[in-house]
């Protein structure tokens, strides 16, 4: 009988220019690939003149080498022809065409599937190289798709991903709900969520954590952690925090992350702490690596995510294996994932009164961190990895 061997197809991947893109998709991943042959092609953006941006503009799409090792792990990142404007709306073609041959490559390799990460346009782009080289494909709904589903001129693409792949992966039920409303049967929706490494994401002292960032002992800390742009809503926080200073004078809020592929509100979020008065009670501590998460989430009293837009946000589990208890917005699998009320409180999306309410709440309440670590701990990534390894045997076996 045929084992799988992998070639993971997604634009969003973590590279030498990018350390921090797509940091999610290789936790999971490479935790595959320790038991399946497994490489990974990441196809990047790019038109004629786009050296000339970079002139002017350093950060405007970085391009990483064409290819990289990462762990062991070949990871390969084709170019695609990607003109700014309307024929963005080509971009999934354009990017099968662009990592064709590499695609060839493997398969003559012995690669039997593509596992593409995102619906649109990487799925769309792995179902034509699918079709093309004779390969099954697996699609992995993260999020993205629940924007995607509003826009009229990719709701086609996104019906034909959903009735074409031979197994969609979601990493909540609610995203597995919006595909089987676009077409996708029920038997081949599977949801698999996150999972998180509690090795790794652990409490330590809260007094030394909190000596790292400069907080007084007596403080009560709020934290953010994720890409500063605007749907991660770190300035709805923000705009909550002067009325929740008015009961909790010793309020600090720790902001992690920086910019990412979707943008870079970091400079806009320090002018809006500056007018409000905060500019001490707001800190903002850049990327911090996987390994280090442990320390600002363990200086924490409180974790909030006031976020527009999430499939499965691994961040949630991350603050809950360091035992600090989490305020959601009602968006994606968030409610998936803060599951009790003993985990913490899920708000209504861009609802700033209730939103404060929560956190005013949160930050007054007594939690059990002992409890909520122990539920982050059921949601290991062995369970998960388990699934998806039964998975991706099957589809290789009993394709389509």
């Amino acid at each position: 009988m045929t084992d799988p061997r992998i070639v993971v197809f997604s634009s969003l991947f973590p590279n030498a220019t990018q350390p921090n893109a797509g940091l999610f998709i290789r936790e999971r991943m490479f935790r595959v690939g320790q038991h399946l042959p497994l490489v990974v092609v990441s196809p990047k953006p790019w038109f004629p003149g786009q050296e000339l941006i970079r002139l002017f503009r350093p950060n405007y799409r970085p391009l990483p080498a064409k290819r990289e090792n990462q762990a062991g792990i070949e990871v390969i990142f084709p170019r695609f022809l990607a003109i700014p404007g309307m024929l963005r709306g080509l971009d999934s073609v354009f990017m099968a065409i662009g990592s064709y041959f590499t695609l060839r490559r493997f398969k003559a390799q012995g690669y039997n599937l593509i596992d593409a990460h995102f619906a649109y346009p990487d799925g769309h782009a792995a179902q034509r190289l699918g079709r093309w080289l004779g390969l099954p494909v697996t699609v992995t709904l993260r999020g993205t798709e629940v924007p995607q589903s509003r826009n009229r001129a990719l709701v086609a693409k996104l019906r034909a991903v959903f009735r074409d792949a031979d197994q969609v992966i979601t990493v909540s039920d609610s995203l597995r709900r919006l595909a089987c409303s676009l077409g996708l049967s029920e038997e081949r929706g599977l949801v698999v969520g996150n999972g998180v490494d509690a090795d790794c994401f652990k409490p330590v002292p809260r007094a030394e954590a909190r000596q790292r960032y400069g907080l007084p002992d007596t403080a009560q800390v709020l934290i953010t952690v994720g890409g500063l742009v605007e749907r991660k809503g770190f300035h709805r926080v923000i705009a909550s925090l002067p009325a929740l200073l008015e009961k909790h004078p010793q309020l600090h809020y720790l902001i992690v992350g920086g910019a990412c592929p979707e943008g870079d509100m970091t400079q806009a979020l320090k002018a809006q702490a500056n007018k409000l008065g905060l500019a001490g009670r707001v800190h903002f501590l850049g990327p911090v690596s996987p390994d280090d998460l442990k320390w600002p989430l363990s200086a924490a009293d409180v974790f909030v995510l006031s976020t527009r837009n999430e499939g499965w946000a691994n961040v949630i589990l991350e603050a809950m294996a360091c035992g600090v208890p989490v305020v959601a917005s009602d968006v994606g699998g968030n409610a998936e994932v803060v599951s009790r009320p003993d985990l913490g409180v899920i708000v209504p999306f861009d609802d700033q009164s209730a939103l404060t309410i929560a956190l005013d709440q949160a930050l007054s309440r007594c939690w059990d961190g002992s409890a909520i670590r122990a539920y982050a701990e059921e949601n290991s990534w062995d369970n998960r990895v388990e699934i998806l390894l039964k998975l991706f045997k099957r589809v290789v076996r009993e394709p389509k």
